[in-house]
């Protein structure tokens, strides 16, 4: 999506530990009317797969998948990180690590919004190494629920995360891969 890796290049920060800060627009204060584009554009992308239930994570994932599910009017189940008094005892839960915090945590979600029926996209925010993804399809799986594929805004190509995720035969659509970046240069990774 050129709109997207345009606003990474104006917008975007590269911080040392390979970490893009896109806090303008994404990950701290969204950009509503940007958002609803990348959502747009993911429905399109998914159009006629008869997806039922849109699946993320706590909390930048939350944005983009409200997005999508307002074009392609569906639920979006998050993914809690960590218990709290208000869910089900009845979970599928996945000890996820984070790249981003250094630090693993269980990802709970109800038992009661995901269940074998279900025909699940996946969306997150990043796509690095792969983990926080493969903990949600690990809960789609839990569930007895099919993955129709995975969605993310930006993808770095240089983790391989999403390299892997392909090999295992999943799709993988993200609205921007980056191939290498540093504090002067981002390169975008071209797609068809």
């Amino acid at each position: 999506m050129k709109a997207l890796e345009d606003k990474i290049l104006n917008e975007g920060t590269v911080l040392p530990g390979d970490i893009l800060k896109v806090g303008s627009f994404l990950n701290h204060q969204l950009d509503v009317a940007f958002l609803l584009e990348m959502g747009q554009e993911i429905a399109r992308l998914y159009q006629g797969e008869q997806i039922n239930k849109i699946l993320t994570i706590e909390t930048s994932g939350i944005a983009i998948a409200v997005a999508a599910a307002a074009f392609m009017k569906i639920p979006v189940v998050f993914a809690k990180k960590n218990r709290s008094s208000n869910i089900d005892c009845e979970t599928y839960t996945v000890k996820i690590h984070s790249y981003t915090h250094n630090n693993d945590y269980d990802a709970v979600v109800s038992k009661a919004f995901l269940n074998a029926q279900d025909r699940v996209l996946i969306i997150d925010d990043f796509l690095a190494n792969g983990q926080a993804l493969g903990g949600l399809l690990n809960i789609v799986e839990q569930a007895g629920a099919t993955t129709v594929g995975v969605a993310v805004a930006i993808e770095k190509g240089f983790q391989h995360g999403g390299d892997k995720l392909r090999e295992q035969g999943i799709r993988v659509e993200s609205l921007a891969i980056i191939d290498s970046m540093d504090s002067n240069t981002i390169k975008y990774r071209e797609q068809a």
